[in-house]
Parts: structure tokens; C-alpha cells; sequence
């Protein structure tokens, strides 16, 4: 087999395991959403054009909560600000791809095509770009179609799937089984622990901005704490 085949086939297999969570994730947006009273296009067309499950989540929510569309939208980007460190972290291996490539790229970047790909790179250095690439696709090509179907079951389905399912625990346990092995420095252990410290702290404020300030001080944070080490390893 040609190396980028086996590079996508790689993709494929290393991304089936979160089909046990993508799945469930999926389908609760689908049966929240269609409690919110969205209809089975209004829906697909969410998934479809977001693409983002957890800020698809915070919008419907406070969408829910008939929040002005500004707050709507800025807690949705700062929800999808990761996606911009993403870009920034997988720069030195896609940055000289085509433009219409990485354009691509963006709409398909999610947190399995970021840590899948980034730890595929780490450990398969000599990959070449089109091998990079294919892994890069290999990682979405199960999840996007799965997380599309399973959107629109949820929607279907609805209230026939029972309450003892608990559709809900998809959304942590994906999250820690991603974030946990990429706390890798005490810059990224204090940018989670003040967030999500003031994220339970201001959990009083309307519409959910409390996250938008513990986003904002997380990353501060973080990133003082990272300028402060460097210092700390350029004076010794």
C-alpha cells in the first residue's frame, strides 16, 4: 500500500475509538435541540455549518434562554478560541499546503483532528506533507459522517431514547479524554485550573459570560506562566 494510504488508514483506526463517545455526544445536541423546537433542517443545518459541538451546545442553550444574539455569538467564539491555537500548533506541519487545502482543513479542524494529528506528527517525524495530510483526513472521515447521522437520529428519536442512557456523560468524558494527556507543562495546568475555577466561581453571571471571563484569564494565565519559565530557563 502507497504510504499516504497507510497514513489515512492510521487516521481511520486511531479515530474509531471516539466513536463511543461521538455518537452519544451527537445525539443529545440532536435531542436538545429539537426540544428547543428546531426542526430536522433547522438542526442539520446546525451541525452542518457549525461543526462544533461544544459551542453548538452553549449557543443552543442560551438560545434556550432567549439571550441577545451577541452574547449568543461571542460565547460561541470564545467556546471555539482553541481552534485558533489549534491552527497556531499545527502551522509548522500544514503551513505549506495549498490555501484551498488548509481552507478545507479549517472546517474539519476539531479536537480528535488536533490531538490525533499533533501526536501522529510528534511521533512520525519523517512523514512527508501528503502523508501528514492523509492522517489529518483519515481522522475525520469516520467522525464527521457519524456525528452528522447521529445528530439527526438524536433529532428524530427525541424523547423516545430514555432518561437512564444519560446521553450527557459523552460531553466530559470526551473532553478529559482528549485534554488530560495534553497538559504537558504548568502553563497549560494553570490556564485549567483558573478557568475552570472561574468558570464555578461565576457561574452567577447571566447567559453564561462567566465563561467568557474564565476563558479570557485562563489563557492570560497560561501564557504569563509559560513567558515566566522561559525567563526562569534563559537566566540559568
Amino acid at each position: 500500500m502507497h504510504p499516504t494510504g497507510r497514513s489515512f488508514l492510521r487516521g481511520v483506526t486511531d479515530a474509531a475509538p471516539f466513536l463511543i463517545v461521538i455518537v452519544p455526544f451527537a445525539m443529545l445536541f440532536g435531542v436538545l435541540a429539537a426540544e428547543a423546537d428546531l426542526d430536522l433542517f433547522e438542526i442539520v443545518a446546525f451541525s452542518v455549518t457549525v461543526f462544533a459541538g461544544a459551542s453548538q451546545f452553549a449557543a443552543l442553550a442560551l438560545l434556550q434562554e432567549n439571550a441577545p444574539v451577541l452574547v449568543i455569538l461571542a460565547t460561541a467564539l470564545a467556546v471555539n478560541l482553541r481552534m485558533m491555537m489549534y491552527s497556531v500548533a499545527l502551522a509548522p506541519h500544514f503551513g505549506a499546503a495549498p490555501v484551498g487545502v488548509r481552507a478545507v482543513m479549517a472546517y474539519f479542524l476539531i479536537d480528535q483532528s488536533f490531538a490525533l494529528s499533533l501526536a501522529e506528527f510528534d511521533k512520525r517525524p519523517a512523514l512527508s506533507m501528503a502523508e501528514k495530510l492523509a492522517y489529518f483526513f483519515g481522522v475525520v472521515a469516520p467522525i464527521v459522517p457519524m456525528w452528522m447521522a447521529s445528530t439527526v437520529a438524536g433529532a428524530v428519536m427525541g424523547q423516545a431514547i430514555p432518561p437512564e442512557f444519560a446521553l450527557d456523560f459523552a460531553v466530559p468524558i470526551t473532553f478529559l479524554a482528549m485534554t488530560a494527556p495534553m497538559i504537558r507543562t504548568a502553563a497549560h495546568g494553570v490556564a485549567g485550573v483558573v478557568s475552570v475555577g472561574l468558570v464555578l466561581a461565576l457561574g452567577w453571571m447571566p447567559y453564561g459570560t462567566g465563561l467568557l471571563v474564565a476563558a479570557a484569564v485562563g489563557m492570560a494565565s497560561g501564557a504569563l506562566v509559560e513567558v515566566w519559565t522561559g525567563r526562569r530557563r534563559a537566566a540559568a
